[in-house]
C-alpha cells in the first residue's frame, strides 16, 4: 500500500491560483486529483501515467490546470490557476499500478490521500 500526503490547499479569490501537491511514499504507476464538492459526487480532474507522463484531464479544467511528476521526489504537483467559485471542492490525490482508459473512476484506484481543502470565493 502506497501512502499518500496532499498539501497546498487554500483559499483565493476567483481568477486566482493554488498548488496542490501529491506526495507518495513510493513509486507508483499513475496518480490522479479528484475532487468532491459539498452534497455532489467525487469527480476525477486530472491523471499522470509514469513515467512517460502522458495525462488526461476532465473537460472543466482543460486549460487552467496542469499535473506534473517529480520522479525523484515520488511527488505530483496539481497547478490550478484561473480558480473559479465552482472549483471549490475537497481535494483529493489517489494512486493505482495500473493503466485504465476509465482513469476517472474512483474503482480503479485503490491507494488514496486524505484531502486537501480548495475554496474560491466570487
Amino acid at each position: 500500500q502506497v501512502q499518500l500526503v496532499e498539501s497546498g490547499g487554500g483559499s483565493v479569490q476567483a481568477g486566482g491560483s493554488l498548488r496542490l501537491s501529491c506526495a507518495a511514499s513510493a513509486y507508483i504507476y499513475s496518480i490522479a486529483w479528484f475532487r468532491q464538492a459539498p452534497g455532489k459526487e467525487r469527480e476525477g480532474v486530472v491523471v499522470i501515467y509514469g513515467p512517460g507522463g502522458s495525462t488526461n484531464y476532465a473537460d472543466s479544467v482543460k486549460g487552467r490546470f496542469t499535473i506534473s511528476r517529480d520522479r525523484a521526489k515520488n511527488t505530483v504537483y496539481l497547478q490550478m490557476n484561473s480558480l473559479k467559485p465552482e472549483d471549490t471542492a475537497m481535494y483529493y490525490c489517489a494512486a493505482s499500478n495500473y493503466y485504465s482508459s476509465d482513469w476517472y473512476l474512483e474503482s480503479h484506484y485503490n491507494n488514496w490521500g486524505q484531502g486537501t481543502q480548495v475554496t474560491v470565493s466570487s
